[in-house]
């Protein structure tokens, strides 16, 4: 669908850009803009949302926001959610999903369970919403420290409290390569093979923070075995990564650095060959916010140059920067599930 740009919008990007180069260095930069004159069609880019909690996705709300959502667009909308292999009873709560699909019998043989994770994709497909399909968290019965697994975040509780047993290691990487095996060969037979093509497959969420409790290269194993399960059950299936956050930060760089590195030319934990299948890759960018003066200052900058400095990263590989690039969390306040008590700049939100 294409739309004439409006004036006020022109504006109002005008008056951004300005206020944040204005804040970013001692000179200053001029834009007039002739609100009366039409210069071409504009094509909305943006169909992507996300949310934590997975099971709000089957809850009455969450069916009445999805359709909604999906309505916004005649591109196809996309949905990102966090824990669609965590362990637990499908009940949501502040930061917290579950879905079952893994756990294991009294002789450690692997019990798989569908029901919940279907009954998500399910809403998503009835209204042709395509998933980003995260992988993860880890199981509690796969976790090389499964305990505390369930944890109870609510505002006002140190956000480091949500990494749990879910986010470590698995015990054995087999097992959970057949996890991801089974459940994208599930997909495939219950939605079909042209359905789940379209869907874009990525390992985790923010590895290089708390969210992933072990180490880069444990990170790398995590791909290449999901990788390779993955393109095991659907050969046609887009997988990708690394969902880093930040960056602009010298470590975060890093890893991103390292992971395109590996997916190019090192050692695949999975087949032991050269390289890693990488179909797009995926960062997150954020903002920060300051209450200065009294007033909230949104610092649009550091937001920009994340995805500045992971653009700049990903160019330096000739045989990467033409694949798709996924900015797969972009928030303004940098942290969207701070309390106000504690980042009273995010009261800006209300």
């Amino acid at each position: 669908m294409k739309k004439k740009i409006p004036a006020y919008f022109l504006v109002c990007l005008a008056f951004m850009v300005k206020a944040e180069m204005s804040l970013a260095q001692s000179d200053t930069v001029s834009i007039v803009i002739d609100a009366k004159k039409t210069t071409g069609s504009f094509t909305p880019l943006w169909s992507y949302f996300g949310y934590d909690e997975a099971n709000f996705t089957t809850m009455k709300d969450g069916k009445k926001l999805l359709t909604e959502l999906a309505a916004l667009s005649t591109n196809p909308v996309y949905v990102r959610v966090h824990n669609l292999l965590t362990t637990g009873d499908g009940k949501a709560a502040l930061k917290w999903s579950s879905t079952n699909a893994y756990t294991e019998d009294a002789n450690g043989k692997p019990v798989y369970n569908w029901n919940i994770v279907d009954s998500i994709f399910d809403v998503f497909v009835q209204r042709g919403i395509k998933p980003v399909a995260e992988i993860g968290f880890m199981p509690e019965a796969l976790s090389t420290h499964p305990q505390p697994y369930r944890h109870h975040w609510k505002p006002g509780v140190p956000y480091d409290s949500i990494y749990t047993g879910w986010a470590y290691p698995p015990v054995d990487y087999n097992k959970w390569s057949q996890l991801i095996y089974q459940w994208v060969k599930h997909c495939v037979e219950k939605y079909g093979a042209k359905e789940v093509a379209t869907w874009y497959w990525e390992v985790w969420n923010e590895p290089n923070i708390g969210y992933w409790k072990g180490t880069m290269e444990e990170y790398f194993a995590l791909y290449d075995y999901s990788a390779d399960a993955v393109k095991k059950a659907f050969p046609q299936a887009l997988i990708g990564g690394p969902t880093t956050t930040g960056p602009r930060w010298n470590k975060a760089a890093d890893f991103l650095k390292a992971f395109l590195q590996h997916c190019v030319d090192g050692k695949n934990y999975a087949t032991g060959k050269t390289g890693a299948p990488l179909d797009y890759i995926t960062f997150h960018a954020k903002g920060d916010p300051k209450v200065v003066n009294g007033h909230v200052q949104m610092n649009m900058a550091a937001q920009l140059q994340d995805v500045a400095t992971g653009f700049e990263i990903i160019n330096a590989f000739p045989s990467l920067k033409r694949l798709p690039i996924i900015i797969g969390e972009f928030d303004p306040e940098g942290c969207a599930a701070c309390s106000v008590n504690f980042n009273p700049q995010n009261a800006y939100r209300n």
